[in-house]
């Protein structure tokens, strides 16, 4: 490969059809206006030209769209059944104790009540304390701030995310 072509994953999925590539988009991000766009932008010459594009559409999602996207995350600590994005992002609440589980449920119960959606953190690599941690911090935020907060972490969920697509897109026979 020269430093001018196309990564095998990224040009695999510049080429998938517009369904599939719909598709796979929703399941890194649940906000259909954020799909769309990325759609609309096809094809990137390199990955930082999807992530980029991925960060645009983000900074322009409305107030709904981001309730749609947030809404896609289940909470810290209770990773959804058959969601194993989820469930590898929140690696770090393996082996987590009783007591830690029960005070997250708590915390992420006030938080949801406090600001009317689901806390939204990059877990990947991080533990269980560091996430409790950092849900206590942010409990503390005006709405207008942890709305900011939990867009920014979305943005480095997604790009996680598509990371991975481009790695699994990058192992499929030619699409």
């Amino acid at each position: 490969m020269t430093s001018t072509s196309t990564p095998p994953g990224l040009a695999r999925f510049n080429t998938l059809p517009e369904d599939t590539a719909r598709a796979a988009l929703l399941e890194v991000c649940a906000s259909t206006a954020w799909a769309e766009r990325l759609l609309a932008a096809r094809p990137w010459a390199t990955p930082d030209d999807f992530y980029a594009a991925s960060d645009a559409a983000l900074a322009e999602l409305t107030d709904a769209d981001l309730r749609e996207a947030m809404a896609g995350h289940p909470p810290i600590g209770r990773p959804g059944p058959g969601d194993p994005a989820s469930a590898r992002e929140q690696r770090g609440m393996t082996g987590a104790s009783d007591a830690l589980k029960a005070e997250l449920l708590d915390l992420n119960l006030a938080y949801q009540e406090k600001f009317g959606h689901v806390f939204l953190i990059r877990a990947t690599g991080r533990t269980g304390e560091q996430l409790r941690d950092a849900l206590e911090e942010r409990i503390g935020n005006t709405p207008e701030q942890e709305y900011e907060t939990a867009r920014a972490e979305l943005g480095k969920i997604n790009r996680i995310r598509l990371a991975r697509l481009l790695e699994e897109t990058s192992d499929r026979p030619n699409a």
